[in-house]
């Protein structure tokens, strides 16, 4: 009995020792809610598959075509799209959409899965960027994608991305989304 006592006395003790200074404590100071900064953005990517300057360009495929469309079953895309105030081409630039998306869905209803890092190289976010890590239902009218990171300024952000289609081709892939983004950060 006495051995078992002493036993779990030494375990309790070098366990609340050693907690607090392990590695898997963090050093980050604690930012409550009431703290966080949210901000609302909105802007358009331009997603162009076609032409002689596409900015999307396929980079994988399946040796088999599964489906029908610009973009099938299996295909993975890297992307550098540019990120406009508005819908036209030749709106004003604030930033790009660097990553890639990949069609993940057999079922007949497109769908993308989207690796991408919104940055911003004008106004008050400029050199700071957002994470987007989500699946996108490219012919529902509206949708959601997560914010789940970010540099500069977005450092440990999180949010919403919802996006509306302004404009997509269904022959060459060609589209126009409009982003309005919700993202809270430190």
């Amino acid at each position: 009995m006495d051995k078992c006592f002493c036993f779990c006395i030494a375990f309790f003790f070098i366990l609340n020792v050693l907690s607090p200074t392990s590695a898997f404590y963090s050093t980050q100071p604690y930012v409550p809610p009431s703290q966080m900064k949210q901000t609302n953005l909105r802007f358009f990517l331009h997603d162009t598959l076609s032409g002689n300057n596409p900015t999307a360009v396929r980079i994988a495929a399946p040796q088999a075509k599964h489906g029908s469309g610009p973009v099938t079953f299996g295909e993975v895309y890297a992307i550098d799209d540019p990120l406009t105030v508005g819908p036209e081409i030749n709106s004003q630039v604030i930033g790009n959409a660097r990553g890639m998306y990949l069609s993940a869905s057999q079922d007949g209803t497109p769908a993308l899965v989207l690796y991408v890092d919104l940055g911003f190289t004008e106004g008050v976010f400029k050199g700071s960027s957002l994470s987007v890590f989500s699946r996108n239902p490219i012919t529902e009218t509206n949708r959601e994608m997560a914010v789940v990171g970010g540099r500069g300024l977005f450092r440990m952000a999180q949010g919403t991305v919802f996006v509306t289609t302004n404009y997509l081709n269904f022959t060459n892939g060609d589209a126009i989304l409009e982003y309005n983004v919700q993202v809270v950060y430190p």
